[in-house]
């Protein structure tokens, strides 16, 4: 009888497993591969799609051709709840797929319950392709307008990035009066980058004319609202703002950590069931803080690849140790970039074409499979 091995997710980390069972297919098992969507767009080159770096299909990655190469059955659904005893993973097609092996990497979801008042106006940027289809889309309705004002709110890297490359879409693609405006709380900008990285993309978000606003804001049908009461209307919010875990996650009775997280250990096992293992945004580490970005998703790839065959194969499982400093190069929307590794900062047009040739590769590496389409 086969075990059957299921991936929830097509994401950052899925995509390592897909590219090693095409590689050496683990003996007696049955392959699955459950995602929303058919594509899965790299997040890495979202500020280089929006600001006209990129076309979107160099950041999108068709699922199709690895799942078969991998002999994988590709269902496209969304997951909406998990009975981690019974082993089944509920779909939203209605159906409960049973497993022996769970991987779940369905991504978090957008922190935007205080913004839920925008309505229209609330772009969330998770997950990465509605967004991408939602921006295209207001853009086209913003054509021939005298003005146009977007705000992007949360201070992290994506925030950042995010609105250094709207004001340089809205530039290039409308023209006329345009306005970007980045809303954080001020001690959230950048937070955990070095001080030289915050005051250099300080310096840049000022001298490209992006308002910054200090605060939480909430939203309001017409803008934003901040703490002091100050409105400020805008045609659309980017929600760069924190990741939470998807509710259904709650339900499921798996071990958990503050804010609902999925609590794993460093082979990113399910701290209460040992036949499920998690990564990315919807993990907590029990053993250290690990920051939730793509760049650790794409890391953890490998190892959840390697422990699904440990397991199948009953020896160790491998531990994902995060190095103790990460290279972060931040996109800055004009073809430039900003460099942060631990205490090291630079920037200018070469840490660009680094960034460029790091996510390319990535992105050519999975895309590739559909060469091999039949």
């Amino acid at each position: 009888m086969s075990i059957r091995m299921v991936l929830a997710g097509g994401g950052h980390a899925h995509l390592a497993v897909l590219a090693d069972w095409i590689g050496a297919p683990p003996e007696g098992t049955e392959r699955w591969l459950v995602t929303s969507h058919r594509h899965t767009a790299y997040s890495g080159m979202l500020p280089g799609w929006i600001a006209g770096a990129y076309p979107a299909e160099a950041l999108t990655i068709d699922l199709e051709p690895l799942a078969r190469l991998a002999g994988a059955r590709l269902v496209i659904a969304d997951v909406v709840g998990l009975d981690p005893d019974r082993r089944l993973l509920e779909l939203s097609t209605g159906v409960r797929l049973g497993f022996d092996l769970l991987s779940l990497a369905t991504g978090g979801e957008s922190d935007i319950s205080h913004l839920a008042a925008l309505g229209d106006r609330l772009l969330p940027v998770r997950p990465v392709q509605p967004f991408m289809a939602r921006w295209e889309a207001f853009l086209g309705g913003r054509q021939g307008r005298v003005a146009t004002r977007v705000a992007v709110v949360g201070g992290g890297a994506a925030g950042v990035e995010l609105a250094l490359a709207a004001e340089q879409s809205l530039r290039r693609r409308l023209g006329g009066k345009t306005k970007v405006a980045l809303v954080a709380p001020r001690d959230t900008l950048l937070a955990g980058h070095n001080q030289a990285v915050r005051r250099r993309a300080s310096d840049l978000l000022r001298a490209r004319g992006i308002a910054f606003h200090d605060g939480h804001a909430a939203g309001a049908p017409d803008g934003l609202m901040l703490p002091d009461g100050t409105a400020l209307a805008f045609d659309a919010v980017i929600a760069a703002t924190g990741s939470r875990p998807p509710g259904w996650i709650a339900d499921t009775g798996l071990a958990v950590r503050e804010g609902g997280f999925v609590a794993v250990g460093s082979d990113l096992r399910s701290a209460s069931h040992p036949d499920i293992f998690a990564a990315g945004d919807i993990v907590s580490r029990s053993d250290r803080r690990v920051e939730r970005s793509g760049v650790h998703a794409v890391k953890a790839g490998p190892v959840i690849a390697a422990n699904l065959k440990a397991v199948l194969a009953g020896t160790a499982t491998r531990d994902y140790i995060p190095r103790r400093r990460t290279l972060y190069l931040l996109a800055t929307g004009d073809e430039r970039a900003i460099l942060s590794w631990g205490r090291l900062t630079a920037g200018g047009h070469l840490v660009w074409r680094l960034k460029d040739w790091i996510d390319r590769r990535f992105v050519e590496r999975y895309a590739g499979f559909g060469q091999f389409r039949s």
